[in-house]
This record gives structure tokens, sequence and C-alpha cells, in this order.
């Protein structure tokens, strides 16, 4: 058995000292020291380039389903015929006695086509009442535009008082844009379900104005959603006094399988439910799957840096061969120079995945920043809002992931420092000495 210091402790000064004379390059040196700072680069980049597209990937996500549940709610009760449900206020009102239930919202939704003398586009028209579309936190925004106003009521902040009685329709900011029209504008609605005639049904076709412009931020939505008031809704898709659906908000959307149950009994025989995740399974288990995989494919930039921390150790353990030998002769033992070796590296992985950490942080703070700088110098903007459905770049980084990416680069790295630091101490004094 090794005899060492009487007074030596693991992790002694010496061994601090010693870790970090071989981390400082020399001449004849200079090609380990050149792994070395490659090995740092490499975990650097890859906990950087991790943190950042996982945040942007949890900011897309975030962005999205604040979006689209701000517009459609986290919850839809329907009649299973598809018939106009035309006791929806007693309905409504059974609904928010349920507990977890925040707000509830009669809508009559139908497909039809806006037309104007610029365009012809396909329109999703939602009817709602004024009290309603007002509690819409998607929609009622610093980006409203509305040409509604009451006597005794501001100008600013605008807002949708007066919509029930205005006759009119809110449209979004890209279907303004494509349509070419304003506030106060004439928008044709039509709609293949007209009245009967002896060739068939006839096209309804009505002309209704602009009264309001609004900015979602999600291009899906604004250019393809008109919002008309309940009264005119009903009138126009003809369901009587009735609405098509009925909207549930609840306090915690991710957990809506379970009220599903007490909505399906509180709205009533022949009542169907179904929720947002059911909506949008595809788009966000598509998202969830891109998630994973991006994680497992960037995590092998920090294997590879790990991989250099093991070459450069080895190499610089071989070349260091004649002081670990007189450090063992001097009563230095075993553990000794096992820890030397393993401090060594874990500097170098510590210090790049500290390094990578603050460099994620720095660019997930100015992401959108940086997109307008890209765009800017390429002339192509990365992030076109067409096709990722959103207007800016976002990024959310969430504390426990963070922690899982670096506490993983750190594991890689230091356990990339067991095999040649247990390398160093198995080295025979005697034979490292021999030819020397």
């Amino acid at each position: 058995m090794d005899k060492g210091l009487p007074d030596t402790k693991p992790f002694a000064p010496f061994e601090w000292m010693l870790a970090m004379r071989y981390l400082r390059a020399r001449r004849r040196e200079g090609f380990i020291s050149v792994i070395s700072l490659f090995s740092f680069l490499g975990i650097l980049l890859g906990v950087a380039t991790l943190i950042v597209v996982m945040s942007v990937l949890n900011g897309f996500r975030a962005e999205l389903l604040d979006k689209i549940l701000g517009f459609q709610g986290h919850a839809s009760v329907y009649s299973a015929d598809l018939n106009p449900l035309q006791n929806y206020q007693d309905i409504a009102a059974r609904l928010e006695k349920i507990p977890g239930v925040v707000r509830v919202t009669p809508l009559v939704e139908g497909q039809a086509m806006a037309s104007s003398l610029r365009n012809n586009t396909g329109a999703l028209v939602r009817g709602i009442s004024e009290a309603d579309i007002e509690k819409l936190p998607s929609i009622v925004n610093e980006n409203l535009r509305t040409a509604l106003k009451e006597e005794g009521v501001p100008d600013d902040p605008p807002s949708f008082k007066g919509f029930d009685a205005s006759e009119g329709v809110a449209i979004g900011e890209r279907m303004a844009w494509r349509h070419q029209l304003g506030l106060g504008s004439t928008l044709t609605i039509i709609s293949p379900e007209g009245p009967e005639t002896i060739v068939g049904n006839a096209p309804r076709i009505r002309d209704y104005p602009v009264v309001a412009i609004f900015k979602v931020g999600m291009s899906d939505y604004d250019e393809n959603v008109i919002y008309m008031p309940l009264a005119e809704a009903q009138d126009y898709f003809v369901t009587e006094e009735g609405v098509n659906q009925i909207e549930v908000t609840v306090e915690n959307p991710d957990d809506i399988e379970a009220l599903i149950l007490p909505l399906r009994e509180a709205s009533g025989e022949g009542m169907a439910v179904q929720t947002w995740k059911q909506r949008n399974l595809t788009f966000f288990n598509a998202l969830a799957v891109e998630r994973n995989v991006m994680f497992l494919v960037l995590t092998m930039i920090i294997l590879v840096a790990a991989l250099n921390i093991i070459s450069g150790l080895i190499m610089l353990v071989k070349d260091k061969g004649r002081d670990i030998a007189i450090l063992r002769t001097m009563g230095a033992t075993r553990g000794a120079i096992q820890r030397v070796f393993f401090i060594t590296g874990a500097a170098i992985g510590t210090a790049g995945t500290i390094g990578g950490f603050i460099v994620g942080l720095l660019i997930c703070l100015n992401v959108e920043r940086i997109r307008q700088f890209i765009s800017w110098l390429s002339g192509v903007d990365p992030f076109n809002p067409e096709l990722y459905y959103l207007a800016q770049l976002p990024a959310k980084m969430e504390v426990g992931q963070t922690l899982l990416i670096v506490g993983m680069a750190l594991a890689l790295s230091l356990g990339a420092t067991l095999y040649p630091s247990w390398r160093a101490a198995k080295l025979d004094p005697v034979e490292a000495l021999r030819y020397e």
C-alpha cells in the first residue's frame, strides 16, 4: 500500500497548484494546450447552443400556446348532432359554476369568403358578443384600432365599446393589408350556405363595414379571422337565437382532461366536449418530438468536446510521465496523482460549461435583437412570420431544463477525466524513469 505524506489530504493545495500549472501552455506543450483550448471551446459552444435552441423551442411553444388558447379557448362544448344550441344561456350558466372554469363564451362560427375590390380570401367568421370579445386577451391589446365610439367613452385606449350595435366586423391586420382595407371600409362576406332556390342553394352575400382592426401576433389568425357581433352572426348563419358552440377557458390548461367529465355533465345529454389538446394534438406532438430530437443531436457537440478532453489528458499524462514518477518517489500517493489530472480535466469542462451558460443566457436575452441584426445584415428574415406564425423570435429559458443541460455537461466533462487520471495514477515510476 502506498504511503503518502502524512499531512496531505485529498484535493490539497499542491494538487491544485500542479493542475493549474499543467493547464498553462509551454512551448513544448503547445499541441496539448491547443487540444485543451478546443475542448474548452467545444463545451462552451455546445452548452450555449443547446441552451439557446431549447429556449427558442420553449418560447416558440409557449407563444403558440398563448396565442392559440387566447383565440380558441381551452375547450369547446357543442351539440353532438351539430345543431345550434338554443338554450345556450342555461348551459353557459351551469358551466360557469364548475370549479376551475374562468370564462364561458357562446359563439357562432362558420366558414366564408372575404371579398373586396383587391382580393378574395377564405375566412373564419366568429360571432361573439361585445362583453365576451373584450375579455379575449389576444384581441384586446395595444395593437387594436377601432372606429367604435360611445358617448362618454374615451378614444384611448381603443376598445370594443359599441360593437354589438355597430353592424360591422373586426378583422386582423394582415387581412386588412391583403384587402387594402381601413377603418370604415366595406368588406363583403360570402357564404355558400344561402337560401334554397329551384337550382340549389344560392350564396349569401352581405356587405359589412370594418369597425375594428386587431393584431394577435399569429399570421394565421391575423389574416383569416373575422369577428362579427353575435346577433349579426346568428342572422347571417341562420342559427335563429342559438349558437354553434360554447368555448370554455380554465385556470390550468394543461389539466384540461380532468374537467372533461364535469363539462359533459354540466352541459347535459347529447353534448360533446373537445379540448385544445385534441384540436392541436398533431401540431404540439410534432413540437415535442422536435424538441427531443434537437436535444439529442446537440448533446453530441458536448460529447465530442468531452472526448477531446480525454485525448488531451492522455497526451498530457504521457508528456508528464517523468514528473509523475518524481512525485511518486517523493511520496505522492496514486490518489494524489489521479486527483491532479482529474482537476486539470474538470477545470476545462467546468470553465467551458460556465462560459456556455453565460453565452447562452446573453443570446437568449437578446435573441430578437440578434434576429433583427441578421435580417438587416443579410436582407433576409430568418424568422419569416408567414412560415413560423409568430411576428417575433421568442426565447424562454426554463430553470429545470437549463440546470439539466449544465449538469449533463459537467457530468460528461468530469466523466471524461476518469480514465486519463486513472492511467496517470497507475504509471510505474521505475518504468517512467528508466530511460530518462
